[in-house]
């Protein structure tokens, strides 16, 4: 198989998995079933994230695979840590203990806002400029994101790396 048809199939996939999250984003846009009440105890989520668009092209890029785990305390506080394989293929962390998220933006219930701010590591070498203020692998971060709840305590989500990059991510409860 070509390197290019390898390209093609996983673009396929990409584009494959964003109609599936478009397909069960209006669904549950058509049903508005869902009623966002405050959360009485920690709620925790895995995360996963398939897929991340950087805005410019670079041949040294390479796919971006992030899994993570959320804890949402009852006051809407934030914190987590996830693993990725950044842009150029070195294993990361991301450690978060602050955040917040606020709910029903603009009145619409499933539309929340979030962020999060903590360390990242893993821009190792001759990529530890890619980051701002890299110290031997170590960056403070700071993540913006929008997200849509589908189904009760199951969304998709929308992360501003920056001026880099904005990763799309699906997050489910663990019960």
């Amino acid at each position: 198989m070509s390197c290019f048809a390898f390209l093609s199939v996983k673009k396929f996939i990409r584009i494959v998995f964003g109609l599936i999250v478009a397909h069960i984003t209006i669904n549950a846009l058509a049903q508005q079933e869902l009623v966002s009440e405050p959360i009485k105890a920690n709620v925790y989520r895995l995360q996963l994230s398939p897929y991340t668009h950087h805005y410019r092209f670079d041949a040294e890029h390479r796919d971006v695979m992030m899994i993570g785990l959320e804890k949402e305390s009852p006051d809407a506080d934030l914190v987590g840590v996830t693993l990725f394989r950044n842009s150029f293929g070195q294993e990361s962390l991301y450690a978060y203990p602050w955040g917040h998220v606020y709910r029903s933006i603009g009145g619409f219930q499933p539309v929340s806002f979030k962020w999060t701010a903590g360390l990242i590591y893993g821009y190792v070498d001759s990529f530890q400029d890619k980051v701002p203020l890299n110290f031997k692998g170590f960056s403070p971060g700071l993540i913006f994101g929008l997200a849509y709840e589908f189904r009760r305590g199951w969304s998709a989500q929308v992360n501003f790396l920056g001026t880099a990059a904005a990763m799309f991510e699906v997050s489910v409860p663990l019960d």
